[in-house]
Formats: structure tokens, C-alpha cells, sequence
């Protein structure tokens, strides 16, 4: 049987929140049998224990004094374990209950919830001579942010009643609680430090949003900067002058025909990295030159979020959005990690305890999460020469259309498929540092490690993606695919039969895709059919060195599952807006 902890405490002391970092998303809330006074249960796991937690009703007293004060008392003869919270600015107050808890003789745990304000507004309370005194864990938390909540967590499993408290008199309770507030704290005027208001506005949803918004933008851009510099004036010059040479002079040894295709080119001539396509060009040149450089870069500066304790409160400033999808706030890592490569982003889901959460987020990545190539090259094709005639408006105008519906689609899908996917959404339990400098060496030491940790686990499944697409191009099946889906571009979408070799090519290669695109004469679309086109693009599927590395980590089941969720959401979305930007 499920044990159960029943959380009591007066009412306005944060209680509910406290409850909701606890049990997450999974909540039943009705009225106590026989009653109109509401409450609330959720359910929670640690290790291999199943709890029931129950939201008491706000009371001042196990003595009722109205009917909701009565059904907390009633609720409590159910209790396994007390979680009583306490507003930590109001101690004297709320010690009243305590006392009355600890003569119950069940097992008790006190949070000293708000405890940011006790040191804002000077209240210092010595916790440790408090838990010494009631003889019970006393647990410093910040409910707002999840600041506190491991440690009690921690705590569930191992409190015991206390034997040391005997019932006594309203009066003796008082006497004993003066005592108590004698010896555990004292009162002194204190001003907000600079690091307190930088604590404070970037956890409070009101500020922490838009700083978050900017944190993430500031971030991708130094991750382009770095990943850009590092292609530029180290990898391509190596494969360039050291590695070109040798391919070069081997592929001279090699006849026109099928194992010249397979290892060096689909096309006789002068070798292109990027498009050729062989085992032993675009097989190395693509995860070593153009993934691997934005990887060290991201890598460096998730890194150095983690250390300065900023991505944990990005993650919980984030948490009750991500449990409307599904998720815990870990999941925003997946979608930062895949702006740049959808590769980490897609290994990044192991964050995520459970298989519904995986999966939701490894779906939500790949349909509308674009990564740093596919950006760049979403630009490139609203302001590109060839197409620049078509615009109308300002090309800016269509990429945000496209980007626009991007997100909007994140959220909708996110939530039905929460409603849909069976499985558990636990809480996320984060403990919040303070804020502080990070040591540069543990930093590049830590980047490293995921580095090595890359090499060892995508850089393979990317090179088997390349082989698959070698297969496939040798032996016809991407023309001949392109060449059924040809009617379906044009009824269903309003868009150029030739369309479909640039979806197709999309699944293989997001960025070549849109290099095929590019590669239409001027005028082949208008802006509007661009919008449908990068928009489905980015949905279809993501490119195959991500699609592999999705088969590894959810199994073959989830992803077909997760497949089949992203074309019916592309088709859905491309006849939507063939509909809303052309017309029938």
C-alpha cells in the first residue's frame, strides 16, 4: 500500500506550492466526503516507495474552529507522515501547530518555507538549533523556486516520531514557543545585496522569462560565434590541405562506377564535402567539421550555465510550463542543446526519468526544434538573390512566420500528447545554488567529458546515417520516392511537384534539402510557398544522423510512433497553411 504524507500548515504559507513541486502535473483535486471543503491529492515516488500526498486545508490549530480547520484534523488520522509548512517570516505564529503536530506522536518534518524573505527582511533563524530543539528535520525552502525541495525529499524516508514532546495546555504551548523563538533567532535590519535583486529577478517569472529569453539568444549566438571560428580557422583547413590531398589522389585511382559513388561522390568531379555524399568525404567531413565544432561550443557553455547555478533556475522558471507538456523544467536542455545540432539535443532526453517524458520530448524536438545549419539556411532562403524577387514584404516578415509557427506548434502538440501518451511525469527536484563563479579548469574539464562522451556515442550512428543515404542514392530509391510523392505536393499543398526531392532530401539532410531549394531558378516559388515549405521542412523528419540516434535512445516502437505523429502533424500544418497563406 501506498504510504500517505499529508502536508498541514496555517493557511497562506505557500502550503499548495510546496504540494505542487512535490506531486507535479498528476493532481485530483475534490471536495473531503460529506463536506464542501476542497483538497488535493497527488501521488509521488522515491526509489521504490509510492506516496499519497494530500494538500490539508489552511487551519491554526488541530482544535476546529470551521469546517475546513475540521477536515484538516480528519485528514491528519490518515497521515503516515506530517509535512508541516511553515511561513519562516511568521515563525512565533506558526510554531503553534508545530507543537500541536509533534504531541501526535507521527513522524514530522518542518519547512521553513519563504526562507529568501527571512534574509531580505533581516530574520535570522538558526534551522540546526530549531531541528536540536523540536527534535524533528527542520528544512529550509523556497517553494517558489524548488530551492530546498531534494533536501526534503531526502528527509521522507528516513523521520521517525518524536518522543521528547508531551502534550500541554494553549498556554503551555505559548510559554514554550517564546522559548523557542528566544534561542533560535533574532532580528536585524539588512539591504538586498547586488547578487539578492540578481537571485531574485531571474527566478520571478515576470523578470526571469524575458532575461531567460535573452540568456538563450546571448548563448546561441556565442555558440555560432565559437562553432563558426572554429570551422573557419581549424577544421576546414584541415580537411582542405591535409585531407583533401589524400582523397583526392585516392579517388583518381577509382573507376566511374558503383564503389566510387558509395566511397567518394554521386557525381564525377571535383570532390564538395558537404554535398558529395561518399563514406570517406561528406562521411567524415559532416560530424567532424560541421557538427562537432558547434558541439564543443555548446558543450563550453552549458557548462559554464551550470556552474554559475543559472540552468537550474532556468529550469525551474520553466517547470510549469514543461509539466503542461508533459515534461519537468529539464526538458527546456533538450530544446537549448537542439538549436544547435538536434543530435545532442536528442541525447540530451536521457535527463528525463521516464519513457512518456522521453518520448514527448525527443517528438517536440524533432518537429519543431531547427538547429543552427537549418537556421542559417532558413535565412538564406528569404533573402537570397535568386528568390528575392518573389518577396513582398520584408523578408524578415516570413521568417518569423515560419519560426512563429514553430513554437506555436511546440505547445499544442506538447499538450495533447500529455493527454495521450500514458506514463508518469514526475516532479523535478532541484536543489538552486547560490549564484557564483565558475573555476575555468572544472569548466573545460567538464566540457571534455561530454565532448569525449559525443565522439563515443553520435559520432558513429552519424556515420552510419551517411551510409544509409549512400545506399539509398545508389540504388534509385530517393528518385523514385520523389518522384511518387509529386501529385501529393501539388493537391495537398498548393506547391511545385519538384517540391518533393526537396522533403525527401530534407529527411537525409536538413541543410542539403534547402541547398536543393536554393538551386531552383528565381521566381520557381513565392515568399508564401517558402513559408510552407521551410515550415514542413523542419516538421517532416529530422535529418537521419538525429533519426538514428532517435531509434538508439527511444527504441524502434517510439520511434515509429514518433514518426508517424510527425508527418500527420506536417501534413495537418501544410494543408492549414496552404489554406490560411494561398488558398484552394
Amino acid at each position: 500500500m501506498n504510504k500517505k504524507i499529508v502536508l498541514m500548515g496555517n493557511p497562506n504559507v505557500g502550503k499548495s506550492v510546496v504540494f505542487s513541486r512535490l506531486t507535479g502535473a498528476q493532481v485530483i483535486s475534490s471536495n473531503y466526503p460529506g463536506t464542501t471543503v476542497d483538497f488535493s491529492k497527488g501521488m509521488m515516488k522515491i526509489g521504490d516507495q509510492h506516496y499519497d500526498i494530500i494538500d490539508a486545508p489552511g487551519t491554526y490549530s488541530l482544535e476546529p474552529s470551521n469546517k475546513a480547520e475540521n477536515v484538516a484534523s480528519d485528514i491528519l488520522k490518515q497521515a503516515d507522515i506530517v509535512i508541516n509548512v511553515i511561513d519562516a517570516t511568521n515563525l512565533e505564529r506558526n510554531l503553534y501547530l508545530s507543537l500541536e503536530l509533534l504531541e501526535q506522536d507521527i513522524p514530522v518534518i518542518i519547512v521553513l518555507n519563504m526562507w529568501d524573505e527571512t534574509k531580505h527582511l533581516g530574520i535570522h533563524i538558526d534551522n540546526k538549533k530549531l531541528q536540536e530543539t523540536l527534535k524533528v528535520p527542520v528544512i529550509p525552502l523556497v517553494a517558489l523556486t524548488g530551492e530546498g525541495i531534494k533536501d526534503l525529499v531526502d528527509h521522507i524516508q528516513e523521520v521517525k516520531p518524536t518522543k521528547e514532546i508531551r502534550p500541554t495546555s494553549e498556554e503551555g504551548r505559548w510559554i514554550e514557543i517564546g522559548h523557542i523563538i528566544k534561542k533560535t533567532s533574532y532580528l536585524e535590519h539588512r539591504h538586498h545585496t547586488l547578487r539578492d535583486r540578481i537571485s531574485d529577478i531571474t527566478i520571478k517569472p515576470l523578470t526571469g522569462l524575458p532575461i531567460a529569453i535573452g540568456i538563450i539568444f546571448f548563448a546561441f549566438w556565442i555558440v555560432r560565434t565559437i562553432g563558426e571560428t572554429l570551422i573557419t580557422y581549424l577544421f576546414d583547413p584541415l580537411f582542405e590541405n591535409g585531407y583533401r590531398p589524400l582523397v583526392t589522389a585516392f579517388a583518381e585511382t577509382l573507376p566511374d562506377d558503383f564503389l566510387y559513388h558509395f566511397l567518394i561522390s554521386q557525381t564525377y568531379g571535383e570532390i564538395d564535402f558537404v554535398e558529395s555524399l561518399g563514406m570517406i568525404t561528406t562521411g567524415f567531413y559532416v560530424p567532424i567539421a560541421m557538427v562537432l565544432p558547434y558541439i564543443i561550443a555548446f558543450y563550453f557553455i552549458l557548462s559554464i550555465l551550470e556552474d554559475t547555478g543559472y540552468l537550474p533556475r532556468l529550469a525551474t522558471l520553466v517547470d510549469n510550463i514543461f509539466h503542461k507538456l508533459g515534461m519537468h523544467g529539464y526538458g527546456i536542455v533538450p530544446v537549448f542543446l537542439g538549436l544547435g545540432c538536434n543530435v545532442p539535443g536528442m541525447l540530451a532526453t536521457r535527463a528525463l526519468e521516464t519513457r512518456k517524458q522521453r518520448f514527448i520530448a525527443a517528438t517536440l524536438l524533432s518537429i519543431s526544434v531547427p538547429c543552427v545549419a537549418q537556421t542559417s539556411l532558413i535565412f538564406a532562403m528569404f533573402s537570397d538573390e535568386k528568390i528575392k524577387g518573389t518577396l513582398s514584404l520584408a523578408p524578415i516578415i516570413y521568417i518569423l512566420m515560419v519560426f512563429s509557427t514553430l513554437l506555436i506548434l511546440y505547445f499544442i502538440v506538447g499538450y495533447i500528447l500529455n493527454r495521450f501518451v500514458k506514463g508518469e511525469s514526475p516532479e523535478i527536484f532541484l536543489e538552486i545554488p547560490n549564484y557564483r563563479k565558475p573555476h575555468m579548469k572544472t569548466t573545460l574539464k567538464k566540457t571534455w567529458m561530454r565532448i569525449k562522451w559525443f565522439l563515443k556515442d553520435a559520432i558513429p550512428w552519424m556515420f552510419f546515417g551517411v551510409f544509409l543515404i549512400n545506399l539509398l542514392y545508389s540504388f534509385g530509391v530517393i528518385g523514385y520516392l520523389a518522384n511518387l510523392f509529386q501529385p501529393i505536393m501539388t493537391t495537398l499543398f498548393g506547391l511545385p511537384g519538384e517540391t518533393s526531392i526537396v522533403l525527401i532530401s530534407g529527411f537525409l539532410r536538413k541543410d542539403l534539402a534547402v541547398g536543393t531549394l536554393l538551386s531552383f531558378p528565381a521566381g520557381t516559388f513565392s515568399a508564401l510557398q517558402l513559408v510552407i515549405i521551410a515550415t514542413m521542412l523542419t516538421m517532416f523528419f529530422p535529418c537521419i544522423a538525429t533519426f538514428v540516434v532517435m531509434i538508439k535512445e527511444l527504441g524502434i516502437p517510439d520511434m515509429i510512433r514518433s514518426a508517424l505523429i510527425m508527418i500527420t502533424t506536417a501534413t495537418i500544418v501544410g494543408i492549414i497553411l496552404r489554406i490560411i497563406l494561398i488558398g484552394f
